[in-house]
């Protein structure tokens, strides 16, 4: 009820702030302003497909395309028709899995976001604001009942923040833009009948053509902070032990992936641990040569000292003493690197 409320809030804002808009330079100019912002970025895109279109040598109707997977082995396929003469492409999302019985279906408006969010990344305008004029020369295709188009009854929790990751990442090799990154939120949560805790724990970013990818930070759509540690271990029954970057999972090439980070939680009470993460089966891949970023691990340690893998998705039932230990996936690297040769 509280995010719905928030959601109204912020709704309601808003129209104040148009409503203020229009008054001070009438509605005329403000829908005139719109409209131009909307035109300038559905230019953009259009020069954005048409340079990739060239640079790329396809045919003035060619196809590009691309696959990848979720760890439990679902495809999802992507191929991308440009047509230089229209200046416009076509999504098509034909060739990816079923419907889930989990929670990592998502809606369609989940792969139209990540769409827009792609294509505004590989612009080069850079102070052209997020508008829908993004997605007029787009048109996306999505089959009705697989994983990023199914039932009303399907669960679809997980696919606003994993999902959307692998969509990500999918868009970004079709184009090769960048290496793949941790794709994944790390989804930790803990708790019992008198409290709850939630975070989103950060990974390894991909490397691009001219730049090494990020260590440690949260990968495209994830807009989420971590609790500082004092907060954490205040307010809630348990202790952090380590939290640092995890050495090595970035990709090698000649840009490396970043690093992603080794998070570890004691829990000084009985509570109940849920992990809701991908790329635990699937590494984050290199791009033009580049090697693949670690796999991520979840780990159990159990107060008598025992470790036991918890897998990618699982509830666990801890006791006071016991520690959750969280390996997040780095990014891919980007790039052939170099070999030297010692001749002496």
């Amino acid at each position: 009820m509280s995010d719905l409320k928030a959601q109204v809030a912020a709704n309601q804002r808003g129209v104040v702030l148009v409503q203020d808009l229009i008054g001070e330079y009438s509605l005329e100019i403000v829908q005139t302003c719109m409209n131009h912002i909307q035109d300038n970025a559905e230019e953009a895109v259009r020069e954005l497909l048409v340079n990739f279109s060239l640079k790329k040598g396809l045919e003035e109707v060619d196809c590009v395309s691309a696959e990848d997977w979720l760890d439990d082995g679902s495809p999802i396929k992507l191929a991308i028709t440009i047509n230089r003469q229209k200046r416009s492409a076509h999504f098509d999302f034909s060739g990816t899995g079923e419907e889930l019985l989990g929670n990592l279906n998502a809606p369609p408006a989940v792969t139209a976001s990540a769409v827009i969010y792609c294509l505004r990344c590989m612009l080069d305008e850079l102070e052209i604001p997020l508008n829908q004029g993004c997605l007029t020369p787009i048109l996306i295709t999505i089959p009705e009942g697989c994983l990023l188009c199914p039932s009303s009854t399907a669960g679809v929790v997980g696919g606003n923040v994993l999902t959307s990751q692998r969509v990500t990442d999918v868009i970004l090799k079709a184009f090769e833009a960048c290496a793949a990154s941790q794709g994944c939120m790390n989804n930790l949560t803990f708790g019992n009948e008198n409290m709850g805790y939630y975070e989103t724990i950060a990974g390894g970013a991909g490397a691009g053509n001219g730049w090494e990818g990020c260590s440690g930070v949260h990968t495209h759509m994830t807009n989420t902070r971590i609790t500082d540690p004092e907060i954490l271990e205040r307010r809630f029954p348990v202790l952090l032990r380590r939290f640092h970057l995890r050495e090595g999972s970035g990709g090698e090439g000649e840009f490396r992936g970043g690093d992603g980070v080794e998070r570890e939680i004691e829990f000084r009470i009985p509570l109940t641990v849920s992990i809701l993460s991908e790329r635990r089966s699937f590494p984050p891949y290199g791009l033009r040569g580049g090697g693949d970023g670690k796999r991520g691990r979840n780990l159990l340690r159990r107060g008598d000292g025992r470790v036991v893998s918890v897998g990618g998705k699982n509830t666990v039932q801890v006791e006071g003493g016991d520690s959750i230990i969280i390996l997040s996936p780095g990014g891919g690297g980007f790039g052939q690197k170099e070999t030297t040769i010692d001749y002496k």
